[in-house]
């Protein structure tokens, strides 16, 4: 079998890199290993795929080096993203933050690509395994399950460690590093936190409950919803941090982001004196969650009873939660991965290797990682055009 183009992944960069080489004239065929493509589509948002962020800037990722993205965002914008959807008649709306989600399934966003692909003559096979990526005298050849396969340009599209349950696998990192290529350390990102057994315990209780945060690690802060697990901490505003955050650093969390609780609490003192310090504070939060609060702070007592230097305390303790996590729950629940090839090793206007003309990198495996919210699906179809137009 021979071809101008293969990619070996079938998910969000894989099938737009396809998609855009075929309509080029390329002949191409996609490469996946398991029974499904798009199965990280398939599972994000929900199950209606938060594909895109209208918001998204090169400033929206994590990576050594922060303007490698630049390049390929601004060829393949999220307008671009947006009018493809549309002109395959994809209903969607906007929730918080920018965030653009299917109205129905994301199963829509895979009808696209798939139908992007079929008229770009791309063949797609399921269930086929790459053992060896090979330089030849012209292009590569790969052996695999279906056989040897000839390809003037390979594309490497499998993602990274996240979710293995998925069909994640370190396939792009091993041949990164069978071609000399850097790759960095890897973790998970956009990751809930795991808690010490003596914080977690009388924490649990909370599971379940939500309430609006400020996350930092650092100079880095994220102002969105927490949710107290049966585990640790979960929420949008942790799974953000957690992108930032390194093992033995503390979290800091504030519960009243955008809000004057010294203040309020002197004006309570006034207003009701005789009322226990977590009668108060439900007024704020849930009751279970301001006593629970309340007690792992050691805060205590009738109003009247505390002085401004106290209600500092006070404030300061709900402002400035300082958290030490145990860990994270890893990638069988991370999104993302962190880390992964170098940028320093692939082109940033067509993804190719710098030491391996003719072969290519695209999406997660790659040392980028979005913010939580559309943005990793918009670097995928960014990276994969890019890639598409140069193979």
């Amino acid at each position: 079998m021979k071809y101008d183009v293969v990619i070996i992944g079938a998910g969000a960069s894989g099938l737009m890199c396809a998609a855009t080489a075929g309509y080029r004239g390329r002949s191409v065929l996609v490469i996946e290993h398991t029974n499904k493509v798009g199965r990280k589509i398939l599972m994000s948002g929900g199950g209606r795929s938060n594909f895109t962020n209208l918001h998204n800037t090169a400033e929206n990722f994590v990576s050594e080096n922060p303007h490698f993205c630049k390049s390929a965002l601004s060829r393949y914008s999220v307008r671009d993203f947006v009018e493809l959807v549309e002109r395959h008649g994809v209903d969607y709306h906007e929730k918080t933050l920018g965030q653009l989600f299917c109205d129905d399934s994301s199963k829509e966003i895979i009808r696209v690509l798939l139908t992007e692909c079929e008229w770009a003559s791309v063949e797609i096979h399921k269930e086929v395994t790459v053992n060896q990526v090979l330089k030849q005298a012209e292009g590569y050849q790969l052996n695999t399950t279906e056989g040897k396969i000839q390809a003037q340009s390979v594309v490497i599209a499998t993602g990274g460690l996240s979710i293995p349950n998925g069909g994640a696998t370190p396939f792009a990192y091993d041949v990164a590093k069978q071609y000399g290529l850097t790759v960095l350390p890897t973790s998970a990102g956009l990751v809930p936190f795991t808690l010490q057994p003596d914080l977690l315990a009388p924490l649990k209780p909370l599971s379940g409950v939500s309430h609006r945060i400020t996350a930092s690690v650092g100079d880095v802060s994220f102002t969105e919803n927490m949710l107290f697990t049966h585990r640790g901490l979960s929420g949008p505003a942790i799974l953000q941090i957690s992108s930032y955050w390194n093992p033995s650093e503390e979290v800091e969390i504030n519960f009243f982001p955008e809000f004057d609780l010294l203040n309020w609490l002197k004006g309570q003192r006034e207003q009701r004196p005789k009322a226990d310090i977590s009668t108060i504070m439900s007024q704020k939060m849930s009751k279970r969650m301001a006593q629970i609060l309340c007690e792992l702070f050691s805060l205590s007592g009738n109003m009247a009873d505390k002085g401004n230097a106290e209600l500092e305390q006070i404030s300061q303790a709900f402002c400035h939660w300082r958290v030490k996590p145990s860990g994270t729950e890893g990638y069988r629940t991370a999104e993302v991965t962190l880390g992964g090839i170098s940028t320093t090793e692939v082109s940033q206007k067509t993804m190719e290797a710098n030491k391996a003309p003719g072969l290519f990198f695209i999406g997660e495996c790659l040392d980028v990682t979005g913010h939580l919210g559309g943005h990793n699906f918009q670097w995928a179809w960014a990276c994969g055009f890019a890639a598409g137009q140069a193979v």
